[in-house]
């Protein structure tokens, strides 16, 4: 069939390809106009609550030349330097108090926050097009206290035990049928595609070879290549104990590094707690819970103190999951994940004891294969975070000229 007969509603009756090819519709119709596919390949978002106190929590010295001091915040993220983007003087366009900022974080007030738009943008190929995993999350229901994702306004609930995530990732591993029929999708999906490459020209064919490549990974995790191999299923422990919080925040990171790994999805949250957290951190000799913690003011150096090295023990999670995304291998480019990955830390709030979703501290992990320029501690000066995700939409290939209900643009100095 030539090229130009190849149309919209045509090309969507390749039913198992539809998905995969998606991104492709639009180099048929107007190649003029097509999506400069590149960038990050996965998204991580973690999140830790309560926001920071700032003075504890800022590096040292300027964009390029910074650093974190001893007994700050960010001092166990050192290692990670030259791979992070540490945000300072970001406001959120809409949103306060801690309800507001939660809402607000990664939906900038929009239907939709911004793991699922990029799910539906890069996780068409995988088996679960976002995974979200958290943390003590539920013990106060569904609200907008306790979630951060949204799907056309509405929460998309977390799951808070290791076990049924394992449970939902490898429980069908070693199932030859299921394995065979997603094979299956696969192989007839590559046929098809193969047949469009045909059709398309050299810059397109680059892309889309980039995307069977993809597919390729997928098919190897389904076929149980490499880290889906044998996968260990976490400890049973009890998940909604208090003192076994640390336990299960390195379970489900664990989880997520394997489900990204192993192809299984693109994009996966992971959630600590939650805005107005009840954590007690004992295993820190803690007696306070964390809320309660963020509202020590300076006079109390004691509650300060305490906040503190609650805040610390949340980095060292953030760098542990750091850690492992080096240290585990991209099963398509022999790299390791952390280079096509988009990892971001996201709180809701700014200072914690003012209540105000102003000067909210985020930092970002990953170049995502360049798109953004690593190694530097920048102040936003007020650039609102709508922007801030209107950029991260940017590093995956979607041109968005703004996110959410906001209307600022990509934020320049992040590249």
């Amino acid at each position: 069939m030539p090229l130009h007969q190849l149309n919209r509603r045509r090309f969507l009756g390749y039913s198992a390809a539809t998905a995969v090819a998606a991104p492709f519709i639009r180099l048929l119709e107007n190649p003029a106009h097509a999506v400069d596919v590149g960038g990050a390949q996965r998204l991580l978002i973690f999140f830790s609550p309560n926001g920071t106190i700032h003075d504890h929590w800022r590096p040292t010295g300027s964009e390029h030349s910074f650093s974190f001091d001893a007994g700050t915040v960010l001092e166990s993220l050192t290692p990670h330097k030259d791979d992070l983007l540490v945000i300072d003087g970001m406001d959120f366009a809409e949103g306060t108090n801690h309800e507001g900022g939660m809402v607000a974080m990664l939906t900038a007030n929009g239907g939709n926050s911004v793991d699922q738009v990029i799910a539906d943008h890069i996780g068409t190929t995988t088996r679960f097009p976002s995974l979200e995993l958290a943390v003590q999350t539920s013990a106060w229901g569904g609200s907008t206290q306790t979630r951060m994702c949204y799907r056309d306004g509405s929460f998309v609930t977390p799951d808070d035990d290791p076990q049924s995530v394992f449970s939902r990732l490898f429980g069908d591993l070693g199932d030859d049928k299921i394995a065979h029929r997603r094979q299956s999708v696969i192989d007839l999906a590559k046929v098809e595609l193969d047949d469009l490459r045909k059709r398309l020209g050299v810059t397109e064919k680059v892309r889309l070879d980039a995307h069977i490549e993809s597919l390729l990974a997928v098919e190897r995790s389904l076929s149980g290549d490499s880290l889906c191999e044998s996968p260990s299923s976490p400890e049973s422990v009890t998940a909604s104990s208090n003192d076994n919080f640390p336990t299960v925040a390195q379970q489900q990171i664990d989880l997520a590094v394997q489900a990204l790994a192993c192809g299984t999805t693109n994009v996966c949250t992971v959630q600590l707690s939650h805005t107005v957290s009840p954590t007690v951190f004992t295993w820190l000799g803690e007696a306070d819970g964390h809320h309660s913690l963020s509202h020590c003011d300076d006079s109390n150096t004691a509650g300060v103190n305490s906040f503190i090295n609650c805040e610390r023990w949340f980095a060292e999670q953030f760098a542990y999951l750091l850690d492992q995304m080096v240290a585990t291998e991209d099963p398509t480019t022999g790299g390791s994940m952390l280079d096509s990955t988009l990892v971001l830390w996201a709180k809701e709030l700014g200072d914690g004891r003012a209540h105000t979703c102003t000067d909210v501290p985020w930092v970002i992990a990953g170049s995502a294969d360049g798109f953004f320029s690593t190694g530097r501690y920048v102040n936003l000066g007020g650039a609102t975070q709508d922007g801030v995700l209107t950029s991260i939409t940017n590093a995956f290939g979607l041109e968005l000229e703004s996110f959410g209900a906001g209307s600022h643009g990509p934020v320049g100095v992040l590249r």
